[in-house]
């Protein structure tokens, strides 16, 4: 479980491209990438954009129709996605 009050930032080494609503994440130093869909790429959008993790679920709920734990859930298994794929960091707010 991560701690909801870390920052997400994009990794350096990762390039993002936009896709008519979908993203595709490239790490460009193992060339591997990651497909995100149209919600997935919200997710991190909000996750980046926002000054915590905790942040970023409340502005998706309010976006969202889902109940709070699975919202919470969601966030987080896609964080540790991307940080396994070495597309995010995660650091004190």
């Amino acid at each position: 479980m991560l701690p909801l009050n870390q920052k997400v930032s994009a990794a350096q080494n990762a390039l993002v491209q936009n896709l008519e609503g979908e993203s595709i994440v490239l790490n460009l130093q193992t060339e591997k990438y990651f497909s995100l869909d149209d919600i997935g790429t919200r997710i991190c959008q909000v996750l980046i954009e926002k000054d915590s993790i905790q942040t970023a679920i409340d502005t998706l709920f309010a976006e969202y129709d889902i109940e709070p734990e699975r919202l919470q859930q969601d966030v987080e298994k896609l964080i540790e996605e991307l940080l396994k794929h070495g597309l995010v960091e995660v650091n004190s707010a």
